[in-house]
């Protein structure tokens, strides 16, 4: 599975509010195995909000999560833009969220806040453990959630634990440091094939200079061999490693 997160929120990116969405997501994908394709950290804009999903959805292998905009105010476009793409612009009263908002607000539900119970159809409920006001999800892996952390975190949680608690088919990983430039690797850096992921990162201290050198994938026998051959090419040209 591709998994992506849209960061929704004009307030991050003029510096008003600072971004725990990623972190949180990320650590929680990592715990059981998986990781990001992309993050979108993006403007309350309607127009780019469905083109950053209309990019998603037609990855069939991508799981979203989308944070903020789900709520009642002028400015939460989310329901809409989701049901723009996702269910052909078509919406309804989830009655379940109807419920949750009613039990938690009675009158003061109405007129503004029992708007949030209008739902993409066919959306299923996140459970919000702070104002029980619910996120939503389609088709069990387009995922919306509230912007604020202490609302949203649970929500992630809730989801990857239905539908991605874990992934079986686990990436391994090799690394070493190698005290040379990156430039002295980069014909050995050649040879490793496109399915293996490769990461170079230079590390300069002072006017020594070393890389670290990490290879990963799938497949474990065969990343071990590329590795093997990493090392066996510094050995061969006296570069030392650990």
């Amino acid at each position: 599975m591709n998994f992506y997160s849209v960061i929704i929120g004009t307030e991050l990116l003029n510096g008003r509010r600072k971004d725990a969405h990623f972190s949180f997501l990320n650590s929680e994908l990592l715990k059981r195995g998986w990781e990001q394709k992309a993050s979108f950290v993006i403007e309350d804009d309607p127009a780019f909000m469905e083109d950053i999903f209309n990019f998603i959805k037609n990855d069939p292998d991508s799981v979203m999560f989308c944070f903020g905009g789900i709520g009642a105010t002028p400015d939460d476009y989310t329901r809409v833009c989701a049901a723009n793409v996702f269910t052909n612009a078509k919406m309804e009263v989830n009655e379940g969220a109807k419920k949750a908002i009613l039990d938690q607000f009675g009158d003061e539900a109405y007129p503004h806040r029992i708007n949030m119970a209008t739902l993409p159809v066919g959306a299923g409920l996140l459970k919000n453990v702070v104002t029980n006001v619910p996120g939503f999800y389609l088709e069990n892996r387009f995922f919306f959630t509230p912007g604020f952390p202490k609302m949203s975190q649970s929500m992630v949680v809730e989801a990857l634990d239905k539908f991605y608690k874990e992934n079986n088919n686990k990436k391994v990983r090799f690394s070493l440091v190698a005290n040379c430039s990156e430039n002295e690797l980069v014909d050995i850096m050649k040879t490793i094939p496109n399915n293996i992921e490769l990461s170079s990162l230079p590390r300069i201290n002072g006017d020594k200079r070393s890389v670290e050198i990490s290879l990963a994938s799938y497949d474990k026998n065969e990343c071990k061999m590329y590795f093997e051959r990493f090392v066996d090419y510094l050995n061969n040209n006296m570069i030392e490693c650990q």
